[in-house]
C-alpha cells in the first residue's frame, strides 16, 4: 500500500530566464503560473534579478564561498517540489546569466538539482520558438539529475502571440501549453506523493548518494 508522503498542494518555481523585464519569456513565465495556480499548486515566481551572482569563478568561491544570490535559487529550488524554467535562446543556446546562475548553485552540497522535476519552455520571435536553446539547457539540468520533462513548449513569433490578457491567441497553442502543464504536474504528484519512480536520473552511472558528488563546474 502507498502512503501519502506529501499532503500539502504541489510546490513549484517558476522562473523566466532573461533579465529585460518586459521579455516574452517573462510574459510566458507568467501565464505558466496563471495555469499551474488554476491547478490548485502553490506557485514561487520569480525572477533572474532575485538570483543576481557574478560570473563563476573558482577563487572567488574559494575566498568568499557561494554568493547570495547562488543561496537564494538554492533555497527556493529546494523549497519546491518542481520547477519550470521559461529560457530565451540566445545564439542557438542557453542565455550566459542561466548557465552562470546552474553553474555556481552545482557547486552546493547536497545537490538541489538532484532528483527535482523541471519543465522547460521558451519564447523567441524566430520560427522555431527557441527550441534549440532548451535542447542545449537539458545538457546540465540532466547531468546534475534533474528530472527533465520529455515534452518541451517553444513559442515561436512571440511578439505577435499574446492576448492582452497574457493568455495565447492561437487556441490551438493554447491547449497544448495547458496540456504540457497538466501532464507535468501530474507526473511531479505521482512521484512527490506514491514516490513511484526510481530515485536515480543520472548521467554518470553507478553514482550513489553516499558517494562523492563530481565537481562538476570546475575548469
Amino acid at each position: 500500500m502507498t502512503t501519502d508522503a506529501h499532503p500539502g498542494p504541489l510546490r513549484v518555481l517558476v522562473f523566466g530566464a532573461a533579465l529585460r523585464a518586459g521579455s516574452a519569456n517573462a510574459r510566458l513565465a507568467s501565464l505558466v503560473v496563471r495555469l499551474i495556480s488554476d491547478t490548485g499548486a502553490t506557485v514561487d515566481h520569480a525572477a533572474m534579478h532575485d538570483f543576481d551572482m557574478p560570473l563563476y569563478d573558482g577563487d572567488v568561491e574559494a575566498a568568499t564561498g557561494l554568493p547570495n544570490g547562488a543561496l537564494a535559487l538554492r533555497d527556493r529550488i529546494e523549497q519546491s517540489d518542481a520547477f519550470v524554467i521559461s529560457s530565451p535562446e540566445y545564439n542557438g543556446s542557453v542565455p550566459g546569466v542561466l548557465k552562470n546562475a546552474i553553474d555556481w548553485v552545482s557547486r552546493v552540497r547536497p545537490q538541489p538539482f538532484r532528483t527535482k522535476h523541471a519543465l522547460l519552455v521558451s519564447a523567441s520571435p524566430s520560427l522555431i520558438g527557441g527550441n534549440r536553446g532548451l535542447w542545449a539547457l537539458r545538457v546540465p539540468l540532466e547531468h546534475l539529475g534533474t528530472r527533465v520533462y520529455p515534452d518541451m513548449f517553444s513559442l515561436a513569433n512571440c511578439y505577435q502571440a499574446f492576448a492582452e490578457d497574457g493568455t495565447l491567441i492561437d487556441p490551438g497553442l493554447r491547449q497544448r501549453l495547458t496540456e504540457t502543464v497538466t501532464a507535468f504536474l501530474s507526473l511531479v504528484e505521482a512521484d512527490v506523493r506514491y514516490v513511484c519512480l526510481e530515485r536515480r536520473w543520472y548521467e554518470f552511472l553507478g553514482d550513489r548518494t553516499e558517494a562523492p558528488i563530481t565537481q562538476r563546474a570546475e575548469g
